[in-house]
């Protein structure tokens, strides 16, 4: 996917004001609007006119704009683009929807970054209530395994993306307290009822939902509820077996490994991955580790293991 650099597309500085977006946007599709390029360069222009829509679809709302301005300016346009994991969370939207433009026409960077994330579609859906509801807002925090497990109450900060009165996005943080429940997963939503957008006369303010994403922690995988740790052992523990002793997220257990464990093997704890109603499984991924040689009395060991076993590996590969 190709990285998009909507201020260049635009002829602006990133500093750019709300008026100066508009003004470039309105010069710009006025000189690629297919209905004045029929010559040979209107496929040319066509393709100027949707960069021209999609960038200000993104720069013109300050919400976008901020999240996009999120991922840094160090990205040059054409250039191999991936959004880093998490780039989002703490950013807190309000599911404006999008202009008259159609998001289906934009690029694929565009469909990445905005029109899959929830708190930027929908919008009110026409409703016309006498005393019609605030919004709802949307924001994504990220939970550590470990509270996944346990639950817990924690203190966020979102960012809230507004203009100020020069037409700058700034960001306005609000600091909030979030009931975690044991054994919520990635993807999950809380919701916080009235932490939304205050109503319009006597309508309830909408509420606040949080998608939880899980903090990467080394040494773990999670694929729903099942858990994936790596098993350091050392060799004799893998060559002879033994009971070990294993810290995982929700306690320490005891495990028994077999003779001859390889390195890969797995050892599965049923029902000790992430708790639910049919709570996952918990699964030791043996990882051999091989002590350093920092003595003299250590190499020698080594070397009459390696004599005393005369051991190829690579027998099978017929070296």
């Amino acid at each position: 996917m190709e990285y998009k650099d909507y201020y260049k597309i635009l002829g602006l500085e990133r500093q750019a004001t709300q008026d100066e977006i508009k003004r470039a946007y309105r010069k710009l599709v006025r000189k690629y609007h297919p209905d004045v390029n029929t010559g040979p360069d209107a496929a040319e222009a066509e393709r100027k006119f949707k960069d021209v829509s999609e960038a200000y679809e993104v720069l013109q709302d300050p919400e976008k704009r901020a999240a996009y301005d999120q991922l840094g300016s160090n990205w040059q346009a054409g250039q191999s683009f991936r959004p880093p994991p998490d780039w989002d969370q703490g950013f807190e939207f309000s599911g404006g929807g999008f202009t008259q433009a159609d998001p289906e026409q934009f690029s694929s960077f565009f469909e990445e970054l905005f029109s899959r994330h929830p708190g930027f579609g929908g919008g009110m859906g026409g409703r016309r209530d006498y005393h019609p509801p605030g919004q709802d807002h949307h924001a994504k925090i990220v939970i550590d395994l470990d509270e996944a497990y346990r639950g817990g109450t924690r203190d966020f900060a979102l960012r809230r993306p507004e203009l100020d009165k020069n037409g700058h996005v700034v960001l306005r943080e609000r600091s909030i307290r979030v009931a975690i429940p044991k054994g919520i997963t990635e993807g999950q939503h809380i919701r916080l009822a009235g932490q939304g957008a205050p109503a319009m006369g006597q309508g309830k303010a909408g509420d606040l939902f949080l998608e939880i994403a899980l903090k990467e922690r080394p040494g773990f995988r999670v694929d729903g509820r099942d858990v994936y740790m790596d098993l350091p052992v050392t060799p004799w523990e893998a060559a002879l077996g033994a009971k070990i002793n294993v810290g995982t997220p929700g306690g320490k257990v005891e495990l028994t490994l077999p003779k001859h464990a390889q390195t890969g093997k797995k050892l599965r704890f049923k029902g000790r991955g992430i708790p639910g109603k049919a709570p996952g499984s918990l699964y030791a991924v043996v990882k051999i580790v091989i002590p350093p040689i920092e003595t003299p009395k250590a190499r020698e060991l080594y070397q009459e293991l390696a004599k005393e076993l005369d051991y190829n590996p690579r027998a099978a590969q017929g070296v």
